[in-house]
């Protein structure tokens, strides 16, 4: 099961990804020269901030003030003033570069991900040799793992060399190793993207070894920075990296890891194994998660027998026997078909599926999805974030921060149905720290009880509404709607000590923040106010454009959710007689009741407003 390229690639979004959770890699498949563009998911600029705003009940008092009398353009921008800091943002730790020579002739390119042995493949010829690379990133060992070899002995040469947009230093040692130090900007980079005018933030260290076979190969050191290897049958290379990082909670500036210390112990444990022990660990470990799960989808209406296949049989040809000897010959075209398929270029696959929805194409895309979630996020890694763990840019959209709006949600949905609940585990780490920012947060901002966080954060567990538009910025449910995943891993798992020890005090701290969060409001019932639909503007009956009302749908259903499993659990764990349980019962039926529109649609808003879509990722 391969995502098969035509050709190297020219973007970003064009490379193959590989990564172990915390340490990954596009692979851009060069022939001239190769690109390993990495990231390491502890590098990020900043530091732990102070996500509380003193000034905010003052603001929040004003804006439900206009929003009880109407006023909801009024009310949207007041609630500028509820705005916090920018989140910090995600970033590249470098490049490996390998660079083959000017001119290259080449036939019989090839460039695929491999799925199933999670290992990206580039193979092609110059003239009669068949030049070939392997690479991975192995969970097991933290490294990745590239091996480069040709058919032809002593064909193997190259120059390798790391390089980062950060601010570092490079030096080569004994003439196998090269090291390349260097540090985070302490706080985002400017929209020209440049980390040099910055303090130094977080530091990391990434080491590139070298192994060479062959009786005649040579590695040369070029300016202290670049090894030159000549005439070898084949290299292996073996990265690993590390940052300061010490926790969400810890200033980059106090933190007692030492990068190089711990990127060297984890490269001598990987170089003490030979490349084929290591890819067998990795290949062990990958396929532990991948091979639990497989999909098997039957052809299309245009590969399903109809009562007309029957009609012009031989006479002499049984109906039974016919459909028998009919459906084989379908089956083996079918794989006929699947296996020419499984050949061409992923991207030419989709685009003809608009007139041949190739069953197999489901199938690899299905994969890819489990295979990315099982790439970016294992157990004792960060949360994955908005591009999983892949970026080159120092100043990315959106910062590649995590979106509890929606997007981060999404990356966790195929978790449980796709039989990878271990790779929530770094979601449920970072509700937990998100409990703790967000307990001040709720307290300064809101005077609530309880934790909150909102639309969008980063690798310091911001809990803070984000700068700008209350549109977007303002949205308290981000919190409440990740605590709702904990209560569906309980639901696959039925783990009890999961559900007593993680799960029941999250789930009761954020259900504590919603029972504060709602205020007596129109008509008796409960109301959340302000509320909007993230990144969603309506038009207010006045005709101008605004953000900020009461009670959402999506805000209604979210709490509706969480109260729900806290009950629930509650009952499970014979805490039902506790004030929580006995206000989520009182409140419950005073939430208001979801409308149904003019048209027949849910409504999101509990007037009949014009909706348009905003920022849309």
């Amino acid at each position: 099961m391969k995502v098969v390229f035509a050709s190297p690639a020219r973007y970003f979004t064009d490379a193959a990804p590989i990564g172990n959770g915390r340490l990954g890699a596009l692979v851009w498949g060069g022939v001239t020269s190769e690109k390993l563009q990495l990231n390491h998911d502890t590098l990020w600029t900043g530091g732990p901030g102070n996500y509380t705003n003193p000034k905010a009940p003052t603001v929040l008092s004003e804006v439900r003030s206009l929003v009880d009398k109407g006023l909801y353009p009024e009310a949207t921008a007041v609630a500028y003033g509820l705005s916090g800091d920018e989140t910090q943002s995600y970033q590249p730790l470098g490049d490996i570069d390998l660079a083959f020579g000017e001119h290259i002739k080449y036939t019989n390119y090839k460039r695929y991900l491999d799925l199933e042995s999670a290992t990206v493949n580039v193979t092609y010829s110059v003239g009669e040799v068949l030049y070939s690379r392997e690479h991975f990133s192995s969970n097991p060992h933290q490294v990745i793992a590239t091996k480069i070899s040709a058919n032809k002995p002593g064909a193997v040469s190259c120059t390798v060399s790391l390089a980062t947009p950060l601010d570092h230093r490079i030096r080569v040692t004994d003439a196998n190793e090269i090291i390349m130090e260097g540090s985070c900007p302490g706080e985002k980079p400017a929209g020209d993207g440049n980390a040099s005018n910055h303090p130094p933030g977080m530091k990391f260290c990434a080491i590139l070894y070298l192994l060479t076979s062959g009786a005649n190969g040579q590695v040369q050191v070029l300016n202290d920075k670049m090894l030159k290897l000549d005439g070898a049958d084949s290299a292996v290379l073996l990265l690993a990296a590390a940052t300061s990082f010490e926790g969400p909670f810890v200033k980059p500036s106090e933190s007692t890891l030492d990068p190089v210390t711990s990127a060297f112990t984890t490269l001598n444990m990987a170089r003490s194994m030979s490349y084929a022990q290591l890819k067998a660990y990795h290949m062990d470990d990958y396929q532990s998660l991948f091979q639990r799960v497989s999909l098997q989808l039957s052809r299309g209406s245009n590969g399903v027998l109809g009562g007309s296949t029957l009609a012009h049989l031989p006479e002499n040809i049984s109906q039974d026997a016919a459909v028998s000897d009919c459906t084989v010959q379908m089956v083996d075209c079918s794989r006929l078909n699947e296996l020419n398929n499984s050949e061409k270029p992923t991207v030419d696959r989709i685009i003809s599926f608009r007139h041949d929805e190739d069953p197999s194409l489901v199938e690899l895309l299905f994969q890819f999805g489990r295979y990315l979630l099982i790439s970016c996020s294992r157990p004792g890694t960060q949360v994955s974030n908005l591009q999983g763990i892949w970026n080159n840019e120092t100043n990315a959209p959106w910062g590649t921060a995590p979106h509890p709006n929606i997007n981060l949600q999404m990356n966790y949905w195929p978790s449980l149905p796709c039989n990878l609940s271990e790779c929530q585990d770094p979601l449920f780490d970072f509700i937990g720290s998100l409990s703790v920012n967000g307990a001040k947060t709720a307290k300064v901002n809101y005077g609530a009880n309880g934790w909150v966080s909102h639309q969008v954060t980063d690798l310091w567990a911001k809990t803070s509404p984000d700068a700008g538009d209350p549109s977007w910025a303002l949205w308290p449910m981000g919190g409440p709607w990740l605590a709702t995943h904990l209560w569906e891993h309980y639901s696959f798992t039925m783990d009890r000590e999961f559900l007593e020890r993680t799960a029941y005090p999250l789930l009761e701290g954020s259900a504590s923040f919603l029972l504060s969060w709602l205020i007596e409001g129109h008509e008796g019932y409960l109301e959340t106010n302000p509320s909007t639909s993230p990144e969603h503007y309506f038009i207010a009956p006045d005709g101008k454009k605004a953000s900020v009302s009461y009670s959402t749908t999506m805000d209604m259903s979210i709490i509706r959710e969480v109260f729900s499993a806290v009950l629930l659990s509650a009952d499970i764990l014979g805490k039902s007689s506790t004030d929580v349980v006995q206000r989520i019962k009182a409140a419950l039926p005073r939430l208001p009741p979801i409308k149904i529109g003019r048209d027949g649609t849910i409504m999101e808003w509990v007037c009949i407003y014009l909706l348009f879509f905003y920022l849309s990722k």
